[in-house]
């Protein structure tokens, strides 16, 4: 690795950090740039990985010729074929005239195929077409024409999974990871993200002419666990809003809270347990929905006893008036479900019957309309109040949920 080069290149496009994984991406980025190789970037959506390509071009031999981004996830299926390949006059609806497409203007030059695993499965072919041959031809027309691109891509989904989907093609997956450039998310970026803090921070400070906002102890170890799912782009909110709505300049810990959001799933800290030591948590949120779970069975059961035993009570009372009595049903006819497997007991339902539907008592120590109670509380704390998630995370239904939520009084909250 060169480092002179390498620091050369970050003050030329301001890039700022010092993370082996940022340097080993631009490195590769400076080795591939006298190639014509085709360069597929692979990273999360706000990582940065745009400044990659541009790299790219800008240290290759096409540097004087044109470079164009083309975001694959925004043009609508219709009419990517004509922005990337062109059209000829008349070919579709609202097609006034000819276009070149981006293949056609760009000859000779670049062009950065950004969210390139969200093109349709006919570009994909076309696209691995002008990569082998450098050979396609525009919608609605039948000349082959021929271009000179570089081609460099960039996607933040999973490729292979999305070829063993079938989503994409593999042998245009093989021909675009010709190079790989693996981009980091910035939660595995350490220190350059305090870095980037202090960058955006003074940015802010110059162009609205606001006293510059710095962090204490506490709020930047706070900043170095936080899972950034959002990478630099949600840093760079984040410090702007910072710096226009706080009122103070000195960002603590409680006042940082107020400006990460608190989504559970995607943006809790990351902390770290003291060795040796053990909460239990995991294990108790187990035990509770696991209870909550069975008293769900068990009331169901009780219902459905309770549902025979009104049936029988009209049968009989039927039998008894047309003189005539049939044999009671019994539990195994009763439907099986997911919930309630197919019971065969030897009793019939008449002796369940004559002993008034034994209720299925509730063992007192198990306390379970508290512990119901707490994990249905925790449920809707963690997803914001969202009911419709706090039911996917108890594995019940959504009417189940509101039940459950009127019997505890929590609507009432």
């Amino acid at each position: 690795m060169n480092t002179t080069e390498l620091q050369r290149t970050k003050q030329r496009y301001n890039i700022v950090g010092n993370s082996d994984g940022l340097n080993h991406a631009l490195d590769v980025a400076l080795q591939v740039a006298p190639t014509d190789l085709s360069v597929l970037i692979i990273g999360e959506s706000g990582a940065g990985k745009e400044i990659i390509p541009r790299v790219i071009h800008d240290n290759s031999p096409r540097r004087r010729e044109k470079y164009f981004a083309v975001n694959c996830g925004s043009i609508p299926e219709g009419t990517i074929d004509s922005e990337l390949f062109g059209h000829e006059k008349g070919s579709f609806t609202g097609a006034i005239g000819e276009s070149e497409g981006y293949f056609g203007i760009a000859n000779k030059g670049t062009i950065f195929l950004d969210e390139v695993g969200e093109l349709p499965l006919a570009t994909q072919a076309r696209l691995l077409r002008v990569l082998e041959t450098g050979e396609y031809i525009r919608v609605g027309g039948q000349e082959i024409r021929k271009t000179d691109v570089r081609i460099v891509a960039a996607t933040n989904v999973n490729m292979r999974k999305a070829v063993s989907e079938g989503k994409f093609r593999e042998d245009l997956f093989y021909r675009l990871n010709t190079i790989p450039i693996q981009m980091p998310p910035l939660r595995d970026r350490g220190e350059d993200i305090i870095l980037l803090f202090r960058l955006f921070a003074m940015q802010m400070a110059e162009k609205y002419r606001l006293p510059k906002i710095t962090l204490t102890g506490e709020a930047r170890q706070i900043m170095l666990q936080y899972k950034w799912p959002g990478n630099v782009r949600q840093l760079k909110n984040i410090t702007e809003q910072m710096s226009v709505l706080s009122e103070k300049r000195e960002i603590d810990a409680e006042t940082l809270l107020h400006f990460i959001p608190r989504d559970q799933d995607s943006t809790e800290l990351s902390t770290v347990q003291p060795a040796g030591t053990h909460t239990y948590e995991s294990e108790r949120e187990i035990l509770y929905k696991i209870l909550y779970e069975l008293r769900g069975n068990v009331s169901d059961l009780r219902r459905d006893l309770n549902n025979v035993r009104k049936q029988l009570e009209e049968s009989r009372q039927l039998n008894g008036a047309g003189g005539f009595r049939s044999a009671p049903p019994t539990v195994s006819n009763l439907p099986a479900t997911a919930d309630r497997p197919t019971l065969n007991p030897p009793a019939a339902i008449g002796q369940v019957e004559d002993a008034e539907a034994e209720e299925i008592s509730e063992p007192e120590t198990l306390n379970l309309n508290d512990m119901g109670r707490q994990l249905v509380e925790k449920a809707l704390e963690r997803n914001n109040g969202n009911r419709k998630k706090a039911a996917q995370e108890l594995g019940i239904s959504d009417r189940t949920l509101y039940r459950r939520i009127r019997q505890y009084g929590l609507d009432k909250d």
